[in-house]
């Protein structure tokens, strides 16, 4: 076997086990019928799986099949229809969980691994390189997915909710979309805002978030001007689109704009904007945001709202 092939074989190897896949059953006329598939994982060794919220969404019954063909009943632990994020549940013991990567260190062109189960082909592998990263989407319901992972990984319906490795088999997304008509482009949640959102919907079912209306692509800052500043990353934010009537937008926010700070924090991510949006203690609260607008640093008051409901 050639050297590419066995990096990819061997990442496969040590996460193929907690990959499943979710057949989702509604009741009609006093009968179960399928009404759905899609894939999920097994991250914690007492059976907990994350998946997409709409892979589970209004689901009578969950049917959850693991690669030796052992099948289980699934329960909601938890979803999150903004993030499109779901965990649910199996009982028994002995799973064997993927361990969880990090997105917030990714490489624009580094190699990347799916595995789900498209069109009911199980636990089916595709490989692509990383395409961007920290992107925003919009939800066919036409609501915001912040920190989105873009790859040329085939995909197709099924492989909602499974796995996006790196090549050490660790998980840095969860596969959520393809866009219709396109070629070469799949979008994954980055692996940093599921581990925040997963944290809340384990302990409260739920999870409430603050909301600012901006659509956001991560960029490196330019090192003449990243050096003039004293800036401590080379990374930062571009605001590509506002909201309209959103707290950017009242903010005097721009397209153009690169965030650097917010709240006080150091933002080199979508992953590290999310993680301080995420419970709710800066709704309704004078936040300050700190931009890069072409060759000047602005410090701004934005006031975050809590964010709609999807």
């Amino acid at each position: 076997m050639d050297s590419f092939s066995e990096i990819i074989v061997s990442a496969v190897d040590k996460v193929k086990n907690a990959v499943v896949k979710i057949d989702k059953y509604i009741s009609f006329r006093e009968k179960e019928r399928i009404s759905g598939s899609g894939s999920g994982f097994v991250f914690s060794s007492d059976g907990l799986i994350l998946t997409n919220a709409h892979v589970i969404e209004n689901a009578g019954k969950l049917d959850v099949t693991l690669l030796d063909g052992n099948r289980f009943t699934g329960e909601v632990t938890g979803i999150d229809k903004d993030t499109d994020i779901a965990i649910i549940k199996i009982f028994g013991t002995g799973y064997t969980p993927a361990k969880l990567g990090a997105s917030n260190d990714l490489k624009i062109g580094q190699l990347v691994i799916a595995i789900g189960n498209p069109l009911g082909y199980q636990h089916s592998v595709s490989i692509g390189v990383l395409s961007g990263t920290g992107r925003t989407m919009r939800s066919p319901d036409g609501h915001l997915i912040d920190d989105i992972l873009q790859s040329d990984a085939a995909m197709n319906p099924g492989n909602s909710g499974g796995p996006m490795i790196d090549t050490n088999g660790k998980v840095i997304g969860i596969n959520t979309a393809i866009i219709p008509g396109t070629q070469g482009l799949s979008f994954s949640i980055g692996i940093d805002t599921v581990k925040e959102i997963a944290r809340y919907l384990i302990k409260d079912g739920k999870v409430i978030k603050a909301y600012l209306g901006l659509i956001v692509n991560e960029i490196e800052i330019h090192p003449r001007i990243k050096n003039f500043y004293r800036l401590v990353s080379k990374k930062g934010i571009l605001i590509t689109g506002l909201e309209n009537s959103s707290p950017a937008a009242r903010a005097n926010l721009r397209e153009g704009d690169i965030i650097v700070e917010f709240d006080g924090g150091i933002i080199t991510s979508s992953g590290d904007l999310t993680k301080h949006l995420i419970g709710g203690g800066l709704i309704f609260k004078p936040t300050r945001i700190k931009v890069l607008r072409q060759t000047r640093i602005l410090e701004l008051d934005i006031f975050p709202i809590e964010r709609p409901a999807a």
